[in-house]
């Protein structure tokens, strides 16, 4: 089997298996409570009209992180957040009234715009420049020694939830352009440089580094 064959089965695999994204930010929504619970945690969120779309045990992906609803009503809700996903990514950082990024789990056969996304955090990274530009934002952030290799220039970065095409990629950093209606309708317009992002490199690009290191043994 060719490595272009077996990549697209592995991501027919994927979809088969679980929970995917678009990096497509849908609304946002707001912290209510971040409750320490031993090693774990118990996140609240406000989400406005998506409250009615959402059910026990649907998965969410807040700042780029896949969660399992655990209590919803009309306006709020409740997501269990366990010691590693605290330790990966950097929702322990929120604190009452954080904004948030919100994408439901996306649905087979429809269109989506954004790229292939779990959920899965990899690391998360510090804003070294967010400034404007004319009417657009440039967005840089920091690219992780052990990381380098899974962005490319032109590729897909998620940041925060939110699917990025990398416009440029140095072996430091990689700047994301932001247009207005990004800025807008994303928790990016609360964002200041030295803030953390959670970041999902690119599936495909972490499929071709570990089956690159298995044809090496």
């Amino acid at each position: 089997m060719s490595l272009c064959a077996l990549l697209l089965q592995v991501s027919a695999d994927g979809f088969r298996q679980e929970t995917m994204f678009t990096g497509l930010v849908e609304s946002t929504g707001t912290v209510i409570t971040l409750d320490p619970r031993g090693e774990s945690a118990q996140l609240v969120l406000r989400v406005g009209p998506m409250a009615a779309e959402l059910a026990l045990g649907d998965s969410v992906a807040v700042n780029g992180c896949c969660l399992t609803v655990t209590a919803c009503d009309d306006e709020t809700a409740s997501f269990d957040l366990l010691m590693q996903t605290l330790k990966v990514t950097s929702l322990g950082d929120l604190k009452k009234g954080s904004l948030v990024n919100l994408e439901r789990a996306m649905a087979l056969g429809t269109r989506f715009g954004g790229h292939l996304v779990q959920g899965h955090v990899d690391t998360t990274v510090r804003i070294l420049d967010w400034s404007l530009h004319g009417q657009d934002y440039r967005l840089e952030v920091e690219l992780p020694a052990d990381q380098r290799g899974l962005v490319i220039p032109k590729g897909s970065i998620c940041l925060d939830g939110i699917s990025l095409t990398a416009a440029e990629v140095s072996a430091t950093s990689v700047v994301c352009w932001i247009i207005p209606h990004t800025h807008q309708v994303t928790h990016l317009n609360t964002k200041r440089s030295g803030d953390r992002l959670n970041v999902e490199f690119d599936m495909l690009g972490k499929y071709v580094r570990e089956l690159i290191k298995a044809q090496a043994l």
